[in-house]
């Protein structure tokens, strides 16, 4: 993946925002774009034209975006879960 490249953390994951930054990427957030509270399209149709790439926890909104070709990644309770499962395995 291209770090030059923009991320957008949706609501959800604006937390993250700081330990991204320290890894690296240039980050925005939904905040950060006047975009806190608005409807699911407006980020999704924002990061289109921004050319960033959509991180969210949201099935629909990461559905819509790869509807519409805008790049996105869904960090859900599927990838928590495997990540925590992961760790307690490494403790056992």
């Amino acid at each position: 993946m291209d770090m030059d490249r923009k991320l957008l953390l949706d609501e959800m994951y604006t937390g993250l925002g700081p330990f991204l930054k320290v890894l690296g990427w240039d980050v925005l957030t939904v905040e950060d774009v006047g975009l806190r509270g608005t409807q699911d399209l407006e980020v999704i149709e924002y990061a289109g034209r921004s050319g960033v790439i959509l991180i969210t926890q949201d099935q629909k909104i990461s559905d819509l975006a790869r509807l519409k070709g805008i790049p996105c990644i869904l960090v859900g309770y599927v990838e928590i879960a495997r990540i925590v499962d992961e760790k307690l395995r490494e403790l056992a």
